[in-house]
C-alpha cells in the first residue's frame, strides 16, 4: 500500500510539474492585468480575483507596479511631417548605380 501511495504521489508530482498550473495562473493573471480589456469590465469580483492571483504568483512585479506612479495620460500622437517625401518612382533594382 505504501509503494502504491508513493507511486501515485510521484506520478502526481510529475504531472503537476509538466502541467505547471502555478506558472499558467501567473501568465494568465499578468495578461489580464497588462491588457486591460475585458477584466476591467468584468466587475469587482473578477478584478479582485485577477489582482489577487497576480499578487500571489508574481509578488515582486505586483509590488513594482503598485509603487510606480500612474501616467498622466496617453502617449503623444505622432505628427505627420510635411517635408517628408517618399521616392516611389523606381523600384530598388532600377535605382542609379545598380546593375
Amino acid at each position: 500500500m505504501t509503494a502504491l501511495a508513493l507511486a501515485v504521489a510521484l506520478a502526481a508530482g510529475y504531472l503537476l510539474g509538466r502541467w505547471r498550473p502555478w506558472q499558467r495562473l501567473g501568465t494568465w493573471a499578468a495578461d489580464q492585468v497588462r491588457f486591460t480589456g475585458a477584466w476591467a469590465r468584468g466587475g469587482r469580483g473578477r478584478q479582485a480575483a485577477v489582482v489577487l492571483a497576480h499578487i500571489l504568483t508574481a509578488p515582486r512585479t505586483s509590488r513594482r507596479i503598485m509603487r510606480t506612479p500612474a501616467t498622466d495620460g496617453p502617449p503623444p500622437v505622432p505628427v505627420r511631417d510635411p517635408d517628408w517625401a517618399a521616392d516611389r518612382t523606381n523600384s530598388p533594382s532600377e535605382q542609379k548605380g545598380t546593375p
